[in-house]
């Protein structure tokens, strides 16, 4: 039997590569059930989905659907501080505005919401618990449970409804996304401190830099509901990068990547850590680089409003996937 000698085998570096890609597909593959489905709904899905990932086609189409904006929303925002000019204009520089802040009421009734309330674990609605019971409910499914997120249960909420209808969130979301935006994601959701496999932490966006294509154009709105620190999962958000794109990150079918090779091309000056007190937030534009990080110390909560420019989908509720 002959054994090939060690200089036969492809160097370190490329067996590396080669590993590094077969694991690029594996988290697409997670995602392809999701993508049919929304092709079958609406066939014009894929065109976005293969162009809006380039600078030249996404100023395009800003260009040809961009409408011009109405009157301000009426009625008294609860963000009292905050200028609507100064965070339009960090988002066309930088991507992100990160100093926005719920008032203590609106973020305390949104945690006791989510604390009292079942959530689904890793998406999957047959992994239903409570967050406070996390650890059993991983002994008891048998498997560990990254996320929990409550679907359409998080409108019955107020405090969530609250937040989606302030004038502040949509004054803003019309005057960098055009007159057409409008809310097309609503939910909140638990990360845990778990060993996660690869394929939970693609399908729930942790620790992989990546942007989002689910429209031409979008914004969405974070804010954390318990105080985040480095051991609780961070948001991560890499400024200038969605005004600023390498080419190869436009001309693939991938948006997640590694992160030593998004650091080097846009700085690791840029990467911005988003911690903060239970009740801050920030809002940016997802097609910059971004991710959540998994929590290594204590539970993450959070609550996103996102808006876009087309028609939202009915299939799912709020970025519910597709599973096999």
């Amino acid at each position: 039997m002959h054994n090939s000698p060690a200089s036969d085998l492809p160097p370190a570096k490329d067996l590396e590569s080669i590993a590094r890609q077969g694991s690029r597909f594996k988290r697409m593959a997670v995602r392809i059930p999701t993508y049919l489905t929304d092709l079958k709904e609406n066939p014009a899905w894929l065109p976005m989905f293969l162009l809006a990932r380039t600078l030249p086609f996404r100023r395009i189409h800003w260009l040809a659907t961009r409408q011009p904006v109405k009157l301000p929303v009426s009625g008294a925002s609860m963000f009292t501080d905050v200028e609507r000019s100064a965070v339009v204009n960090a988002l066309r520089t930088d991507g992100i505005y990160p100093s926005l802040m719920l008032p203590d009421h609106i973020h305390r009734e949104i945690a006791e919401f989510a604390g009292n309330t079942g959530c689904y674990g890793n998406f999957n609605r047959q992994l239903e618990f409570v967050a406070s019971e996390h650890g059993q409910a991983e002994a008891r499914f048998g498997r560990p449970i990254l996320s929990g997120h409550f679907f359409e249960r998080s409108l019955d909420c107020e405090a969530v409804m609250a937040v989606q209808r302030d004038p502040l969130l949509i004054d803003v979301a019309r005057q960098y996304l055009g007159g057409q935006a409008k809310v097309i994601t609503t939910r909140i959701w638990w990360s845990f401190p778990t060993q996660a496999s690869e394929a939970d932490r693609s399908l729930a966006s942790l620790d992989k830099y990546h942007f989002d294509l689910d429209d031409w154009r979008m914004l969405k709105f974070f804010f954390n509901l318990v105080d985040v620190d480095e051991g609780t999962g961070p948001h991560v958000f890499i400024k200038g990068s969605h005004r600023r794109r390498r080419v190869r990150h436009q001309l693939t079918l991938l948006v997640g990547h590694p992160a030593n090779e998004v650091l080097d091309y846009y700085g690791q000056a840029n990467a911005l850590t988003l911690t903060g007190k239970a009740g801050s937030g920030f809002v940016e534009d997802p097609f910059g680089f971004h991710m959540g990080t998994v929590p290594t110390r204590k539970p993450r909560l959070m609550m996103e409003v996102g808006f876009g420019v087309s028609k939202p989908s009915q299939r799912r509720f709020h970025g519910e996937p597709v599973l096999r």
